[in-house]
């Protein structure tokens, strides 16, 4: 993406927005609710004509690739399908018109599990099935690019862990794939970078690693019923958040320094953990500004009478 722009009407829903999507990885795509991230992908895949800068994929626009399903795949709405066609006509379709052998249908019937109910209509499949059968022809043309809008959506437990191991599975094969979800626990499992966009800007744009360390440093949560002696001991050396009438979290010291600190001045520990860093604190964090569509809590969520 380079300079990607798409204005429609008085909202601009991609705004200057440019970044690369590297093979052999898995590139998680996020932001809020209404940020860019499906007008993106549609443009990457000529549904819509961006009002200003390109989308590339292999160097050239989609459409101007000559066999566009053996270079790109993708699933950006499960429920583009007519309904009154059978799982197998809606695969046979899309090979028939794109020059692919139809026995590769069969074939990415059984890769995503459908099996027999490839042979029902797809009004009567639920939407994880939807989603089974939308990667099913996205895999057709067997590409190297694959793009995926929130494929997670309406799978159960065993359909998720398939969805990650397959997603991993392409770029560990050298493929290109760019996922978006809101599942910010599978996209710290599963993705290698992250994008993330709000109101059509880019925000963040890389490893997952780096943007989990640019939460502030390492955080550590220790009980002790000395928690003011503790809490003073460390005003000067971290920062440092009471939690709970017996509980801190500090930032900017490791376990074992903590646990050394109180041990010297003699305080019970009962109880010393390093937080788990996690991506969807850093995208909180990255989005807050962002976000255009906020809910409310209950005041009695926040410990006021019911």
């Amino acid at each position: 993406m380079r300079g990607l722009s798409k204005q429609y009407g008085a909202v601009r829903a991609v705004d200057d927005l440019s970044f690369d999507v590297p093979a052999g990885t898995v590139t998680g795509f996020l932001g809020p609710n209404g940020a860019g991230k499906s007008t993106t992908m549609r443009i990457v895949m000529g549904l819509d004509r961006p009002t200003a800068g390109t989308a590339l994929v292999n160097g050239q626009r989609y459409v101007e690739l000559a066999e566009p399903l053996y270079q790109v795949g993708a699933l950006l709405d499960a429920g583009a399908m007519h309904p009154g066609r059978t799982g197998r006509a809606h695969l046979r379709i899309g090979a028939r018109t794109n020059g692919i052998p139809l026995k590769r249908v069969e074939e990415v019937i059984e890769q995503v599990g459908l099996g027999t109910a490839a042979r029902r209509r797809i009004k009567g499949y639920s939407l994880g099935m939807r989603q089974r059968l939308g990667i099913a022809a996205a895999l057709l043309g067997d590409p190297q690019v694959l793009l995926f809008d929130e494929p997670v959506n309406g799978l159960d437990l065993d359909g998720v862990r398939w969805i990650r191991a397959l997603l991993r599975g392409f770029a560990d094969e050298g493929r290109t794939v760019l996922v978006s979800s809101h599942l910010m626990s599978e996209m710290q499992l599963i993705a290698d970078r992250i994008v993330i966009i709000g109101r059509g800007r880019l925000i963040a744009d890389a490893p997952v690693d780096e943007i989990l360390r640019g939460l502030g440093g390492q955080r550590v949560r220790i009980r002790t019923p000395q928690v003011d002696d503790l809490q003073r001991a460390l005003a000067d050396r971290a920062a440092v958040q009471r939690t709970a009438p017996e509980e801190l979290e500090i930032t900017g010291l490791s376990a074992t320094e903590i646990g050394d600190l109180a041990h010297t001045l003699g305080i019970p520990v009962h109880h010393l953990a390093e937080i788990e860093q996690s991506l969807e604190h850093a995208y909180l964090a990255l989005t807050e500004e962002s976000v255009d569509y906020h809910g409310h809590t209950p005041a009695y969520a926040n410990g006021a009478d019911q």
